[in-house]
């Protein structure tokens, strides 16, 4: 019987469930089964349909014991900022909101209207973003919720996933620090803050740190999967781009080597040993995240592939072509050079990303794209430019300047768009693994069951 580690990832637009295991001293890497992540809009909010996901994850999680596989262990990650709530019976309480939902406009100028942006930054470390959980919540403290007056303990999405899995309730350390409501140096809860903006404290559970036990499947859980031995939970970096940074190749004589997480989001930045929290690093919009082994993601949340995958779904719709063997050539051959502000909010969640991108262009003065080749090569452009800016930016606070971009994740596979960041950025670009965040996933996995 094989032994294998399950690595559960969900993104922004859909998950899996990958297998792995060592064997001629290398991770061998399975798909066993893949599923959509669709958002809901119901009566004016966004939401994210978790009992279909955690269906799913269980679904994948059936599939593999029936492959005859023994799990040795699971390790969940997700997307950051969102969260669920549960009940002091241990139910949910609603189903948990999208990012993009329209609740937090305007909450950054609420919050710091209380509070100084510098001293906050000094002990958060956090890029100020209106989908932030800080914003979140305070937003629905504003509207007086009922649901925070109900709820006994918030978890952020890998933490709900690991709760209905294990009943464990905890919030894993790289996802708690996405919320800006975590102190990065003592890695623990900013509780001044949660008291000053009036958010209940009681929510907040105690932070376990990657490679530390979440507990082991229920009975019940083990019994619906066919399983007949205890499954430990493992806390891997659970913020799905701590987990595929983990995996980025270490860097040789003496090189800075940036990442790029390339995918719906682009998080681009660099590993280092501890939080940079200078004034400069705020106002460039850098934020620190928490990584695998104590280290720090020093990086900065860019709009990434979203738009271009927008713009496809739009085209679906449309009949028209989505085919990016057909159209990333059409591209290239476009005679356009007009690039849009990838961050710019009006790209968060429009109507129709097609006719944003237009009225960005003409309102810019910049030629206005025709062709679907036209709209491609605008996004690619575009995020090589706003990736250049990145790199300058890191280099104005690095004691050495980066030499070389590593791009992971499904993004990596564009290779024209990694031509055209080498080309914006005159960096040497590697790219791969595509599989970054499985294989760090399952690498902290293996650590923990390592240990003797």
């Amino acid at each position: 019987m094989k032994e294998v580690y399950l690595a559960i990832d969900f993104g922004g637009g859909s998950g899996r469930v990958m297998a792995g295991y060592p064997s001629g001293g290398e991770l061998q890497l399975e798909t066993i089964y893949r599923f959509q992540n669709r958002q809901v809009r119901m009566n004016g909010h966004i939401y994210w349909d978790f009992l279909s996901l955690f269906e799913d994850m269980k679904k994948g999680i059936r599939m593999a014991v029936d492959k005859g596989y023994r799990i040795r262990s699971i390790g969940i990650d997700t997307w950051g900022v969102d969260f669920g709530l549960i009940d002091k019976l241990g139910n949910l309480v609603g189903n948990p909101v999208c990012y993009r939902d329209s609740r937090t406009d305007g909450m950054p100028e609420q919050v710091f209207g209380r509070i100084d942006p510098r001293t906050h930054y000094a002990v958060a470390g956090t890029q100020v973003m209106a989908i932030n959980t800080l914003f979140q919540l305070y937003a629905m403290k504003l509207e007086g919720n009922p649901q925070l007056e109900i709820a006994d303990k918030l978890l952020f999405m890998p933490d709900l996933f690991s709760y209905f899995l294990t009943g464990v309730a905890n919030n894993e350390y790289s996802i708690a620090s996405t919320s800006e409501l975590m102190d990065i140096w003592n890695c623990r809860w900013n509780y001044p803050l949660i008291r000053e903006l009036g958010l209940p404290e009681h929510l907040f559970c105690d932070i376990v740190m990657p490679g530390e036990s979440r507990g082991v499947l229920k009975p019940e859980v083990m019994e619906e999967l066919g399983l007949d031995y205890e499954v430990e939970v493992i806390a891997v970096a659970s913020h799905d781009t701590a987990s595929a940074v983990y995996a980025v190749p270490s860097a040789d004589n003496g090189e800075v080597t940036a990442f790029l997480s390339s995918g719906t989001w682009s998080l681009l930045g660099v590993l280092t040993d501890a939080p940079i929290l200078t004034e400069e690093a705020r106002v460039n919009g850098f934020t620190n995240e928490g990584g695998a082994e104590g280290k720090i993601c020093f990086l900065q949340n860019i709009t990434g592939l979203w738009i271009l995958q927008k713009l496809m779904g739009e085209w679906a719709e449309a009949g028209q072509c989505t085919d990016y063997d057909v159209l990333i050539p059409a591209a290239e051959e476009a005679q356009f050079a007009s690039v849009i502000d990838v961050d710019d909010a009006q790209f968060t969640s429009p109507v129709n990303m097609a006719d944003t991108i237009v009225s960005y262009c003409r309102e810019s003065g910049q030629q206005v794209p025709q062709t679907q080749g036209e709209f491609v090569k605008c996004v690619l452009l575009s995020l090589a430019e706003r990736y250049k800016k990145g790199i300058e930016g890191l280099n104005r606070l690095l004691p050495r300047p980066v030499t070389k971009l590593q791009i992971i994740g499904g993004g990596s596979q564009n290779r024209y768009l990694n031509r055209l960041t080498a080309q914006a950025t005159g960096l040497q670009v590697a790219a791969g693994p595509v599989e970054a965040t499985a294989i760090g996933n399952i690498r902290a996995q293996m650590q923990l069951v390592a240990r003797p």
